[in-house]
């Protein structure tokens, strides 16, 4: 497998002698480098809600994961007790979960600690069930579905005990990584910006969901790449989302978000990025494909953009 330094070397030598060259060489190298894709568990509930599917067969879900090409899952844990069932179930369909995402509430004092310790439980069964390394969580907002925004005070509570609960992880031996949607980058993304700019980087780090930025923002992929430059070194997984118009596809490809032009401003990063596909469906996307379909297409086209990305 080329490294990332040797990839880009060689792809600049044939831009200079042939694009065409430079263009078969990379997809060749896609293709050889294998480049491994993993999936969130929350897409497969919208695409089995929209078929009537049953979404709490675990076997059957990760057996159709699976067939997709996909390497890994990436569920969303609520107990220790879930890990065992879940680690099962990966094993079963030799697929790895490195990363897990659990819920949160960290801006309440009176819950904070208790949340905290909540989340070390779960990720304690999921290191010692599936080496799980990297733990995504969203701090709860005050009300789902509300307009309700956290005051100054309330940040300041749940950056430090965001700071404090990666500090614990690192102990034992993990990643804490910060997930936002759309909610957070609401009064300037005053949310989200808190929760990087005033937590340890070395505690707390970054799972870039860009299409929640762009959507936060209005639809603005200006927004993604500042964040994205902001704090890419701190970006330890990408969740990949794709939309038109606003509206979210079935299948991850090209659109609103121009993911090549991410990749490239992510080529220094020492250690490339976990890759999640969490392209999940609304009830405006198109209904053309099932999910093991839509999950294949996206598979594809992850490995295409993101091969650069790879390190030896």
């Amino acid at each position: 497998m080329l490294s990332r330094r040797a990839f880009t070397q060689q792809a600049a030598a044939l831009a200079a002698c042939s694009p065409f060259l430079a263009t078969s060489s990379l997809l060749k190298a896609a293709e050889a480098a294998d480049v491994p894709i993993f999936t969130q568990q929350y897409p497969w509930g919208t695409f089995y809600r929209r078929s009537k599917k049953d979404a709490s067969d675990l076997n059957t879900m990760l057996a159709e994961v699976k067939s997709c090409g996909l390497v890994g899952y990436e569920p969303i844990a609520g107990s220790p007790q879930q890990m065992k069932t879940i680690a099962e179930a990966a094993k079963k369909h030799d697929l790895k979960v490195e990363s897990l995402y659990v819920n949160s509430t960290l801006h309440d004092p009176a819950q904070a600690a208790a949340s905290i310790q909540s989340v070390l439980d779960i990720a304690a069964a999921a290191k010692d069930a599936c080496g799980t390394r990297i733990i995504v969580t969203n701090p709860s907002p005050i009300q789902w579905g509300g307009k309700q925004n956290k005051s100054d005070e309330q940040l300041r509570t749940q950056a430090e005990s965001l700071d404090q609960l990666g500090a614990q992880l690192r102990k034992n031996g993990q990643q804490l990584a910060y997930h936002n949607h759309d909610i957070e980058l609401r009064e300037g993304a005053r949310e989200l910006h808190h929760m990087l700019a005033s937590t340890d980087p070395n505690n707390v780090k970054f799972c870039l969901d860009a299409h929640w930025i762009f959507r936060g923002c209005g639809n603005s992929e200006v927004a993604v790449f500042d964040v994205a430059r902001l704090y890419k070194n701190r970006i330890v997984e990408l969740h990949l989302r794709q939309s038109h118009d606003g509206v979210w596809d079935e299948a991850f490809g090209s659109g609103d978000i121009n993911y090549d032009q991410l990749a490239d401003m992510l080529l220094d990063l020492d250690t490339p990025p976990l890759l999640v596909l969490e392209q999940a469906v609304e009830g405006q996307s198109p209904n053309t494909a099932t999910a093991v379909e839509a999950h294949t297409v996206g598979r594809e086209y992850a490995q295409k953009t993101f091969a650069k990305l790879i390190a030896q």
